[in-house]
């Protein structure tokens, strides 16, 4: 059995980055996925800012971080301003990495034109992902793919043709549960599908009929079912990384192209950190009945 270790989003229980270092640390937690600090997308912060403003807090709070929540590849696909802007945000996504002791940053693989048909623009998604791989590749870095709704990549036969032409060792998969349901996917095919590339998981679990995220283990994400096999079965390591979206929390408008009702339609807890706290206990309660144990730190 592989190590396990728990992080997560931290900025959907407070956009005040010592507020979520707070909540964390009192739950046990040594990790958290760097999304946004202080109400900043980390995209927007230099490797200097992050040196100055944000790893002096990380260490006196004992928390290390397990990833970049960046929004490279979350752009529309013929959005060629865009792209160059964020080929330079990577370059300094990955110097913050090598600032925070990070080995991995979460990314996307670009919005398709409405109504169109995702597989016309797979040239073009390959050629660009090539670019992002080659960045991060000079850096000794690896860019976890997350399977979000809208992308090119959010379906598991999409995500498999990206992992497979690219076939880099700093490109990986980053496996989200929630979001393959709400493509009408099934989680279990997705991931017998690509167990084989995945180096990260998201925790956030969801159900089909209003596409509504739920506390993990209540959907139909197979997350119980899923974490045994690759945990038990196939040797997974890393990381499970909590997210789950059972609160609108400051930061969620900017990172969807949707309404923030449309994703939640009712917080399931009275603030953020108390719906953090609930998926990390939902997630803990699974690992211990399935016989998974987890470490706080490395």
């Amino acid at each position: 059995m592989g190590k396990i270790f728990i992080s997560g989003f931290a900025d959907e229980i407070s956009p005040d980055f010592d507020e979520q270092l707070r909540v964390v640390t009192e739950l046990g937690m040594k990790y958290i996925s760097l999304r946004t600090a202080d109400k900043k997308g980390i995209a927007d912060y230099t490797a200097e800012e992050v040196s100055e403003k944000l790893l002096p807090r990380l260490e006196k709070a004992g928390v290390k971080v397990s990833s970049l929540g960046s929004p490279i590849g979350k752009i529309q696909i013929d959005d060629e301003e865009a792209f160059e802007t964020q080929l330079s945000q990577l370059e300094e996504l990955c110097r913050i990495c090598r600032v925070l002791d990070c080995r991995y940053i979460r990314m996307f693989s670009f919005y398709m034109p409405e109504g169109s048909d995702p597989d016309s623009y797979r040239e073009t998604v390959i050629e660009k992902l090539k670019k992002f791989d080659a960045i991060a590749a000079s850096h000794g870095v690896v860019l976890i793919h997350e399977n979000e709704k809208d992308i090119y990549g959010d379906t598991g036969a999409r995500c498999r043709i990206i992992l497979d032409t690219l076939g880099s060792p700093h490109f990986k998969a980053a496996f989200d549960f929630a979001n393959f349901v709400q493509c009408g996917e099934d989680p279990e095919v997705c991931w017998e599908l690509l167990h084989d590339h995945v180096a990260y998981i998201h925790i956030k679990d969801a159900v089909s009929s209003n596409r509504e995220n739920v506390v993990c283990g209540t959907g139909e994400g197979k997350i119980r079912l899923l974490l045994d096999r690759a945990v038990n079965r196939e040797n997974y390591e890393g990381f499970l990384t909590l997210e789950p979206h059972l609160v609108i929390f400051d930061a969620l408008q900017s990172l969807e192209t949707e309404s923030t009702e449309n994703i939640i339609r009712e917080n399931k807890a009275k603030d953020g950190a108390e719906g953090y706290a609930m998926q990390y206990r939902a997630l803990t309660k699974i690992l211990d009945e399935i016989g998974v144990s987890y470490k706080t730190e490395a």
